[in-house]
């Protein structure tokens, strides 16, 4: 059995983000990335439908230590995943890899202050086990193996095809087909304007409209800095300007939102003129980051609007009919082709139990440390970047705190850190303060997040920052231990 002294779940943007921080925060430290699936990538490699495309910048969706040099401040997610590729090749973490490893379970053994984790390969899915010190997931959030698509009536009666855009085919040909993309998120948004290129007419059909802003796909004055300052510093430069203006932004949105939601709808209006029905089918019911905004680069899908090759129809479905969907208006959508856009089925941890000394732990019964340990499981973090912002800022301060804590429990000799609930005051609230369906279908399975510091998630980079880089380890939350001081509580309770 092969022992490492940190094991990283996960080959996507978080894992390969981790694994440049322990070269780098934390060297000396053997480590190896433990991957399901056979390449690298995660997200990037997985979805692969058309005009699939990150949904923040660049410049805060990208690594802080590797700049971001393509025009596209609003990337395509080949050029991604070739991103984060070139970030593990010049790296050496590549090498570090062990592919189609899919993490079945974990298990904390405190007497020897281990982790044992048990791993399928390959088709053959045969059983392998390492034993490591600490346990980083950088597994994302949602499942690799199914999509969320409610089950419509009629569906085998369908004549045509349905695809979920998780499982896109390369040799689905929608050339002069009629098109229905059922849903109204960032996959919907990005779908829509590429299918129209090529097909007769697409229709996206929502049950309700989300706020949708178009933001240019060249940030102009990024590429300035960049043929004028040196690659970091225009980069560093970009990445704090976007960084604080997402934070204003958000923050306005949360303390004006009528204010916001009334920008955010006049910019529609001006994209689509005073002739398109704006409050039917752009007007959202809730509040401006209740949900996640859509963004569309350079008004690409207003314009497959305006020209006449996309639609959208706001209504509910009744059914599936052979040649297309009734809604519960009584119309019929002709369709040849039904993409169910209809969201991802959230999964915490890539579906891996979890014991600690035998017992199983519910994850929802756990609270979470800072938004990344979690109560009474020790030496174990995971990587969860922001709902209202890029995901990788979180997960770049994420990796930072770890290797604090690495080197903290080196300094001292320590070889456990337990986050430990002990103020009794600290109240329970949910995790993801967001009312988007894919949360809420799961939040029953999620952790709870506190009221208060260091268990409450601020959603917010500065204060973040300031708590993860310069904040105390050894903050009076953490227990840590020493080896002698678990041998001597497993002999105690032997005796017991």
């Amino acid at each position: 059995m092969e022992h490492f002294d940190t094991i990283i779940v996960g080959a996507g943007l978080s894992g390969i983000g981790a694994a440049w921080h322990l070269q780098n925060r934390a060297p000396g430290r053997s480590f190896a990335i433990l991957e399901g699936r056979g390449a690298i990538g995660g997200t990037w490699d997985l979805f692969r439908y058309p005009g699939i495309r990150s949904d923040s910048d660049m410049y805060t969706l990208g690594y802080r230590f590797k700049p971001w040099r393509n025009p596209k401040a609003i990337a395509d997610g080949p050029s991604i995943r070739a991103y984060v590729r070139e970030a593990a090749s010049e790296n050496g973490i590549d090498r570090h890899i062990r592919f189609r490893h899919l993490v079945r379970s974990a298990n904390w053994d405190s007497s020897r202050a281990l982790w044992t984790i048990e791993a399928e390969v390959g088709d053959e899915k045969k059983r392998v086990r390492f034993t490591c010190s600490f346990l980083f997931m950088c597994s994302g959030y949602y499942s690799y193996r199914e999509g969320y698509r409610p089950d419509f009536p009629g569906m085998p009666e369908f004549s045509g095809k349905i695809v979920h855009p998780q499982f896109w085919t390369e040799d689905l040909n929608v050339h002069g087909k009629r098109v229905i993309v059922i849903g109204s998120g960032a996959t919907a948004v990005t779908l829509v304007p590429e299918l129209a290129k090529d097909a007769s007419l697409v229709t996206m059909l929502q049950r309700s409209p989300t706020y949708v802003v178009s933001r240019p796909a060249q940030d102009k004055v990024a590429n300035w800095l960049r043929e004028h300052l040196p690659a970091k510093l225009a980069y560093g430069i970009t990445r704090w300007r976007n960084v604080l203006f997402g934070m204003y932004f958000y923050r306005l949105a949360r303390r004006q939102p009528q204010k916001v939601k009334q920008r955010l709808i006049q910019m529609v209006h001006d994209e689509l003129g005073p002739d398109f029905d704006v409050k039917t089918h752009f007007t959202p019911s809730y509040n401006p980051w209740d949900q996640r905004l859509c963004l569309v680069p350079d008004s690409d899908m207003f314009e497959a609007i305006r020209g006449g090759r996309a639609q959208v129809v706001t209504d509910h479905i009744e059914r599936f009919v052979k040649d297309g969907i009734l809604l519960k208006s009584g119309k019929v959508l002709p369709a040849d082709i039904v993409v169910t856009a209809t969201g991802l089925k959230l999964e915490l941890l890539g579906g891996m139990t979890v014991s600690v000394d035998g017992h199983p732990v519910d994850m929802s019964k756990t609270l979470s440390y800072k938004g990344l340990m979690y109560s009474d499981v020790p030496n174990f973090a995971s990587s969860f970047g922001y709902a209202n912002a890029s995901w990788t800022l979180k997960c770049d301060l994420t990796c930072e705190y770890v290797c604090r804590m690495l080197n903290h429990m080196s300094e001292h000799g320590f070889v456990q850190a337990t986050p430990r609930r002990l103020d009794p005051s600290v109240g329970e609230e949910p995790w993801l303060d967001l009312k988007s369906g894919y949360v809420q279908r799961a939040v029953a399975y999620l952790p709870k997040q506190g009221n208060k510091r260091p268990w409450k998630l601020y959603q917010n980079y500065a204060l973040d920052l300031v708590s993860l880089r310069f904040g105390r380890i050894d903050d009076g939350t953490i227990e840590f231990r020493t080896a002698q001081e678990l041998t001597h509580a497993a002999s105690k309770l032997a005796a017991e």
